[in-house]
């Protein structure tokens, strides 16, 4: 129970968290500091989307990039994916996106982070194509091209930051009403730092190790890590978190 205040994006998976903190009692806060936009149309991703029958693969690390590779497809008046064209996944909503879309995933890793499908990826040769964020890190590119990948790397979309909080979410943070933070990505974390800067008092509740190490790096004390790394797991941790407050 209590305040909880959801560190997104505009547009994002965070409707499951509200909806999920709702059913628990909770007050969920939408506090997005991030902004999802599309590339270019005409550029590398719609290369890619055109020549994507010369791939071995496809990886796809959030729903995002799902999104983004479907509608630039729709666009081009183009299909998903060639039969010859194995898909791998980051994480359950990832994978959902994709069924949603008619393809299943060939390859989703255990633990839903990019390191673990660079862990869990297969030796081989031939391309690899990755439709990623503009700011994504270099880590999985270089765990695919140490398995023997050429890797080809396009940005998807772009991730834009927010000018500022949403009054309510500024007023609960500037009265002491905010109980827990929930950070969802590294990008969220370090938005939220922008705009508000390392707020002491909540507890902090993060999607992952990536994103918990991103927090703490900013200052942040992390009270837990969801496990899974998905929106549930999140909401678990949350629920752990308050416990130990409260307790």
């Amino acid at each position: 129970r209590g305040n909880q205040l959801g560190v997104g994006e505009e547009r994002g998976p965070n409707g499951g968290l509200a909806d999920s903190l709702r059913e628990r009692g909770a007050v969920p806060i939408d506090a997005p500091v991030i902004r999802i936009a599309p590339v270019s149309a005409g550029g590398s991703l719609d290369k890619a989307i055109q020549e994507n029958a010369g791939y071995t693969w496809i990886a796809f690390t959030s729903p995002n990039a799902v999104d983004a590779w479907f509608e630039r497809a729709a666009a081009l008046g183009m299909g998903g994916r060639p039969p010859r064209t194995q898909v791998a996944a980051v994480g359950d909503a990832t994978g959902d996106a994709l069924r949603t879309r008619g393809i299943v995933p060939d390859l989703i890793p255990r633990e839903f982070t990019t390191a673990a499908l660079g862990k869990t990826f297969p030796r081989g040769k031939g391309k690899v194509l990755l439709p990623r964020a503009d700011i994504a890190p270099t880590e999985l590119e270089e765990a695919l091209q140490s398995k023997g990948w050429t890797v080809v790397r396009v940005d998807a979309y772009r991730t834009l930051p927010v000018r500022s909080l949403p009054p309510e979410a500024r007023r609960a943070l500037e009265s002491g009403d905010v109980d827990a933070l929930a950070f969802t990505s590294v990008s969220t974390v370090d938005g939220f730092v922008r705009v508000a800067g390392v707020v002491q008092g909540p507890r902090v509740v993060c999607i992952g190790p990536v994103t918990a190490h991103a927090a703490r790096r900013a200052g942040f004390t992390v009270h837990a890590v969801a496990r899974p790394h998905t929106i549930q797991g999140l909401v678990e941790g949350l629920e752990r978190a308050l416990r130990r407050t409260q307790a």
